[in-house]
């Protein structure tokens, strides 16, 4: 079951990619609360768990700072990004 929960948490991942920000943002969390739950879960692949929560905190910051991206202030943001000054 935890590793049917962290593919749940993987295809979130993937989903909230084609929502609105307040609908990703809603799903991610949720999938975070959902890898904190399994953090003791001794059935869990721990390493594959902390990958997934990276990549979903990296996620959420992605969405949260989506407007400061579209508007051109992701590259001076993120010097090394190819659109930087």
């Amino acid at each position: 079951m935890a590793d049917s929960t962290l593919d749940d948490v993987r295809r979130a991942l993937d989903r909230a990619t084609k929502l609105e920000e307040e609908e990703a943002l809603s799903v991610l969390r949720t999938a975070r609360e959902d890898l904190n739950a399994l953090e003791s879960d001794a059935a869990v692949d721990e390493k594959r768990r902390q990958e997934l929560a990276d990549r979903v905190d990296q996620r959420i910051r992605e969405v949260e700072n989506r407007d400061d991206y579209d508007s051109g202030l992701g590259a001076a943001m993120n010097p090394d990004e190819d659109e930087a000054p």
